[in-house]
């Protein structure tokens, strides 16, 4: 799985349109990052950052660039 779709399925629960929201970006954009065709910026992973902790997620910068283990 692209560590961008974890972030925003598993780790913020949320819709390529609320990602969008949250980065500051357009939905396409989103689907971009998750495809592999683009990457955010850092300004937006901070966003993204921002709205982990207002939802009171733990942080870990390894989301960003790392794929997550598939459950064995």
């Amino acid at each position: 799985m692209n560590p961008l779709l974890h972030i925003r399925k598993n780790v913020l629960g949320v819709t390529q349109t609320e990602m969008a929201a949250i980065a500051g970006t357009r939905q396409a954009t989103v689907s971009r990052w998750e495809a592999g065709e683009l990457e955010p910026s850092r300004d937006q992973m901070q966003l993204v950052r921002q709205a982990a902790a207002e939802r009171g997620v733990e942080w870990s910068d390894t989301w960003f660039f790392e794929s997550p283990q598939a459950a064995a």
